[in-house]
């Protein structure tokens, strides 16, 4: 180096788009990073050069630059990759230089001999995160809004950018898995308390003034792994202490996930291979199961919905077009019940006034305690404050009048599945509320025109189905009525992506979209047992599929008297209607263990398992005598199959018949709905993926031995034909 300095770091820096910098006195540059047609920064197009190029060259040539501080224009950091260049890659080469570049300018900073500090302004995720790794220190503002984590499994993919290399070297390896595998996401205390980060900052002004004082106190600062004789935090991957992990860790993992998701031993193998070698070559390995993750199957059908699509569909793909945004302030909640009350938390949540309505006050009360409750537990991990308690609890109102929905412009009813309770509700409301507000049923299976003949304006009036527990779950399935018109759509999607929720949006139908495909998993359970498959054998496939719960302990967990209920309500329904009444296998199952045994599922305690005091359960051990197995058990494989292409099959008619309106809207609603084996991508995907000809294929073959409902949906055939395949492109 010579003493006057031949690059101006500041200057380059600042001739780059997206990228500003600042020296001060004392020669520490700080860099921003902020995206200018971006809410949020993300590592993609231009990043990657920039900083290999440009940044990390000119600051390690620069004789006046002392440090740098890494931070970000805007709230957040840097939230992670911009995942849909990955659409575009074929090749393993192509996967493997992708991450290969930004790594080597990340590097180039780490060994430069000159202090890198990471300010991060609010969450860093994946890439960002990343990127905060290879500084040599790490400041965060303390805010509950901070999230910070390592991601990428929940897209099958693994952490490219080096997390996999540093951050077992930074916090211990049994650490670094448990946050990469579960893709967990942390807030900066808890951060700071495992090693992730250095320190917290009250302000964006404490933390820069942090940074530069550990700067000026660390000139020659270098990571921990590149100092000599560094040794891994609680040994590498042959210490005693640490080979139990990795004998035990492939065994817990596939009992968990059943081999579904690559990822996550090619996650295992990445920390194993690469705590036994140098950083650099760790590095390389890293990029090797990279870029075998991003050409799995599985990595293309989650990043195609639970990335694309889902962004599509926050984006407004299912909203009306040409319809003014609506901002609701005040939401009529009628039924205080545990649907009523998570409503009125997510939307108290979410800053808007609400009137918690029921029959009794005491009801009505108790609805509202439900939302103290969730927030007691939140102060009690740090995530809220008793003044913040107070503001959400101060939006609800419990009442019993309906005088005080008067100015409500949303009511949304959350009562018993009862047509007579339900129009009585609909009658009463309207005879209060505005003229312009909405109305909408929380309804999960009686149909929205039906509901709406008690409306005196069907226009205004649609289905907002919840999901339990409503605090938890992701979805909103928006009904549409035959007569709903699109303003009334528009204002209740604005109103579901207010409260932080994602919407699909459906026609009205018997079991609507949701209700009627995942009923199609549980039934199913329920026929095998009838045909005498060992409820064990159902219950191991139900899990090998990939599916949350077993048919069987699902259907516990959802009611086996409500299952009645619905199934008896549609068959009188259909009988009404004219129609032919089909009586699933699933019925007399129902019947025999309700009616004559009294086993309602976990609500009473007893179901097709039984619920033990300490917690556990076990199945039935008298559905043996009921259902007794047959000596030759199908295999695996079949059952698998049948539990698979049931709820997929039912989902090409839903498609069909025009029921749901979009393959996002299918294949997001089936993920965030009733947890369809996301490794799959949702159902449609799931036959995308399979190949239209080999799921009809497989489809005659499990009708001609199983039953007529599994022919391959109309829609299927005419596909094939034309050798389509799901897509709204």
């Amino acid at each position: 180096m010579t003493n006057n300095h031949t690059v101006d770091s500041v200057t380059t820096i600042n001739e780059l788009e997206n990228f500003s910098a600042q020296r001060d006195a004392d020669g520490i540059v700080t860099v921003i990073i902020d995206q200018a047609n971006r809410k949020m920064n993300v590592i993609g197009d231009g990043f990657t050069e920039a900083f290999l190029s440009t940044i990390a060259d000119s600051f390690i040539s620069d004789d006046a630059a002392k440090g740098l501080i890494l931070t970000s224009g805007k709230e957040t950091f840097v939230v992670g990759a911009d995942i849909d260049q990955l659409a575009h890659i074929e090749t393993a080469e192509q996967a493997f230089e992708l991450v290969k570049n930004l790594k080597s300018s990340l590097r180039k900073l780490e060994i430069s001999g000159k202090p890198v500090v990471a300010a991060i302004t609010g969450t860093a995720l994946g890439g960002g995160l990343e990127l905060a790794l290879a500084c040599h220190y790490r400041i965060a503002i303390d805010s509950p809004k901070t999230k910070l984590g390592l991601p990428e499994v929940k897209l099958g993919l693994l952490p490219g950018g080096g997390g996999t290399q540093r951050l077992p070297r930074l916090i211990g390896i049994e650490s670094a898995l448990m946050l990469m595998n579960q893709g967990k996401e942390l807030h900066p205390i808890a951060a700071k308390d495992i090693g992730l980060i250095d320190a917290t900052a009250s302000s964006r002004a404490d933390m820069l003034k942090q940074a530069k004082d550990w700067i000026h106190g660390n000139p020659n600062a270098q990571q921990p792994w590149d100092k000599k004789g560094f040794k891994i935090p609680g040994g590498d991957s042959n210490h005693p202490n640490v080979v139990p992990i990795f004998s035990v860790a492939p065994a817990m993992t596939n009992q968990k996930s059943h081999g579904n998701y690559p990822a996550i031993t090619h996650i295992l193998s990445c920390v194993f291979e690469g705590c036994l070698v140098d950083i650099d070559t760790g590095l390389e390995i890293e990029s090797r199961y990279f870029a075998a993750c991003v050409l799995s199957t599985e990595s293309k059908n989650m990043i195609n919905t639970l990335w694309t699509q889902l962004n599509s569909i926050k984006k407004g793909q299912s909203r009306p077009h040409g319809m003014e945004r609506s901002a609701t302030k005040k939401v009529g909640i009628l039924g205080a019940g545990m649907m009523g009350a998570g409503i009125a938390y997510v939307t108290a949540k979410a800053g808007i006034q609400v009137v918690l309505l029921d029959t009794e006050m005491a009801n009505a009360e108790k609805g509202k305690v439900y939302s103290a409750t969730i927030l007691d537990k939140a102060i009690s991990r740090q995530h809220s404050t008793e003044e913040k308690k107070k503001e959400l609890l101060d939006r609800i109102k419990p009442t019993v009048s309906y005088d005080d929905l008067a100015d409500c412009d949303l009511v949304i009813e959350a009562v018993f599945e009862n047509r007579e309770i339900k129009a009585k509700c609909t009658e009463q409301s309207e005879a209060m509320i505005a003229n312009t507000a909405i109305y909408a049923s929380n309804t999960s299976t009686l149909p929205i025109t039906g509901l709406a003949k008690a409306s005196k304006r069907p226009n205004q009036f649609i289905g907002l189905h919840f999901f339990s527990p409503v605090d938890k779950m992701p979805l909103v399935e928006i009904i549409m009525g035959e007569q709903t018109d699109n303003a009334t759509l528009a204002k209740a999607f604005d109103y579901v992506m207010h409260i932080g929720k994602t919407p699909i949006v459906v026609n009205d139908s018997r079991g609507f979209y949701t209700s009627r495909v995942f009923g199609t998993y549980v039934t199913e359970g329920m026929a095998m047992l009838g045909e005498g498959v060992h409820p064990r054998s159902i219950e191991v496939a139900g899990m090998r599929t990939g599916m949350p719960m077993p048919p069987l302990a699902l259907q516990d967990e959802v009611s086996l008297s409500l299952a009645l209920h619905v199934s008896e309500q549609q068959q009188l329904d259909l009988a009404a209607e004219g129609k032919p009444v089909e009586v699933r296998p699933s019925y007399e199952i129902l019947k025999t263990l309700v009616k004559e045994h009294n086993r309602e599922g976990k609500k009473n305690g007893k179901g097709f398992y039984e619920y033990l005091d300490n917690g556990d359960k076990h199945l039935w051990p008298e559905l043996m005598n009921l259902y007794p197995p047959k000596s030759e058990q199908p295999s695996q494989q079949d059952l698998i199959d049948r539990l698979m292409f049931i709820q997929a099959n039912e989902s090409a008619k839903c498609y069909g018949e025009k029921v749901v309106r979009s393959v996002a809207d299918a294949n997001i609603g089936s993920i965030f709905g009733w947890g369809f084996a996301p490794h799959h991508g949702g159902t449609l995907q799931f036959i995308n993926a399979t190949g239209l000809e080999a799921f009809i294929a497989r489809s005659h073959e499990l009708a001609a031995q199983y039953g007529e409902r599994f022919a391959p949906a109309q829609i299927l055939l005419e596909m094939a034909d034309k050798g389509e395949l799901f897509s709204d492109d």
